[in-house]
């Protein structure tokens, strides 16, 4: 009988960790459900421990991976198991995605598709839990100049100012613009405050050459377009 001690066993989720990060690499997560693809994201926040119950608490809390990367910080943080380094990874990876979003909106003219237009604003948007006011300032072939926020707010509204707008087109040089705002409540519809604001921005735009396309309202799931539903 040898008095050698056998050796420990590895920890479960190592070997885990290395199954899943083979799985992602085989295809880039594609074929990974959210909370598989936010555990591994959660994997490289805490490099020990089991994260996967972390990852579906979250899913579970916040609806999809989407959810969880928009997710307010404090609200992240009344988990079990969040703090700083997790909400800074998940912020990072949200602000790597719309960087990414909009270097490739930067590449090709924003409004050739309606699609395009629509997943980029998408993407900026959809999942916000506040209200954010953007506005894309397009050049004379419709090309995107610069797709700023100009407006942050609480859960139902944005502060927005017409000659602030118009101002800043003009401080571009761009010839057109789009106004975008979400509606965290999911419902895209247009307030009658969407509705003036939208006409007052259109007339000081126009008195100094620059022209409205559109304002996208963007939902959780859907949008409306004010173009389309004749108020502008």
């Amino acid at each position: 009988m040898s008095g050698k001690a056998d050796a420990p066993d590895k920890p479960h989720h190592l070997g885990h960790r290395k199954r899943l990060r083979e799985r992602f690499l085989r295809d880039e997560g594609a074929a990974m459900p959210d909370y598989e693809l936010l555990e591994l994201l959660l994997c490289l926040a805490l490099p020990r421990g089991d994260v996967k119950p972390l990852a579906k608490t979250l899913i579970a809390r916040f609806k999809s991976f989407a959810g969880v990367l928009s997710a307010d910080p404090a609200e992240l943080e009344k988990v079990d198991g969040v703090g700083e380094t997790v909400v800074a990874a998940l912020k990072l990876t949200r602000a790597a995605a719309l960087r990414l979003t909009a270097a490739d909106a930067q590449k090709r003219d924003v409004i050739s598709s309606h699609q395009a237009l629509l997943d980029h604003c998408r993407a900026q948007l959809a999942h916000s839990a506040t209200e954010e006011f953007r506005v894309l300032f397009l050049d004379s072939k419709n090309g995107l100049i610069k797709d700023e926020r100009m407006g942050q707010g609480t859960v139902n509204h944005a502060p927005v100012y017409p000659r602030e707008v118009v101002k800043r087109a003009l401080e571009l040089g761009a010839v057109a613009v789009i106004l975008v705002h979400n509606h965290p409540s999911g419902d895209p519809t247009p307030s009658a405050d969407d509705i003036a604001m939208t006409r007052e921005v259109r007339a000081a735009a126009e008195a100094l050459g620059v022209t409205l396309h559109d304002h996208l309202i963007i939902g959780r799931h859907g949008h409306a377009s004010l173009r389309a539903l004749g108020k502008l």
